[in-house]
């Protein structure tokens, strides 16, 4: 979010900057993944950016031809599916991605035509998956995840979130880990407690306040819509 007031400042801009959250799926390895790995590195192509993968300056493309070094980024569970030897396997991902630079869009890397948009693969890999999700008991996030995420919503520290005195900012964001405690996770006041250096009738009374000023403050009334958002996206499960 900061990012994006800055750089629509430096630019004079409005709007999104990165549009669309970030989102993980399953893959079918078998029958996918090296097709949505070329698929994603052949983007900028269809977006005509470039007319070749790997003159783009911001893709990873490069790096799987061994032409740049990103420490972060890992080729090798792709690479192996080619050659164990990393110099044939680089020139046979090469050709690979070549052969599917005329493809157009494919509606299933889009979450489209699936029976579960969460997964890419053939009806009986999607059944496989699913009635194996269904054999996990699934759980409310703890207290440490509703820490984590009141932080983040905030962008504040734990000393400071835990810091004597009532600094509206931190204040309110206590009160709001309380209430996401009680009404989103599997915690309780007391083990919330312990982390914010607070009694638990303290943070209840900081509850009580948050729900006094619910519908009359829209910043408030926004942050609580994205702290439920946030932690009801988080599934936790239990074998």
């Amino acid at each position: 979010m900061r990012y994006t007031q800055w750089y629509n400042w430096r630019h004079k801009k409005s709007g999104h900057v990165f549009q669309g959250r970030y989102k993980a799926v399953m893959v079918d390895a078998d029958e996918y993944l090296l097709e949505l790995a070329a698929y994603i590195h052949l983007n900028p192509v269809r977006a005509h950016m470039t007319d070749r993968p790997e003159k783009h300056k911001w893709s990873s493309h490069q790096s799987y031809l061994g032409k740049e070094s990103l420490s972060w980024l890992e080729t090798g569970s792709i690479l192996s599916q080619f050659s164990q030897d990393v110099k044939k396997a680089r020139a046979l991902f090469a050709v690979f991605v070549g052969g599917h630079i005329t493809d157009g869009r494919r509606g299933e890397f889009h979450g489209e035509k699936t029976l579960d948009s969460r997964i890419v693969g053939d009806d009986s890999f999607v059944d496989e998956v699913l009635a194996k999700a269904e054999t996990l008991s699934e759980q409310k996030p703890d207290v440490n995840i509703v820490i984590v995420a009141v932080k983040k919503l905030y962008d504040i520290t734990g000393d400071r979130l835990s810091a004597r005195g009532q600094e509206r900012v931190a204040s309110e964001a206590r009160g709001l880990a309380a209430w996401a405690t009680l009404e989103l996770s599997s915690g309780k006041l007391t083990e919330l407690a312990k982390h914010v250096g607070r009694d638990p009738s303290t943070l209840t009374c900081a509850v009580r306040r948050l729900e006094a000023h619910r519908g009359k403050d829209a910043a408030l009334d926004e942050k609580m819509a994205q702290l439920r958002r946030d932690l009801l996206g988080i599934q936790v499960f239990k074998a």
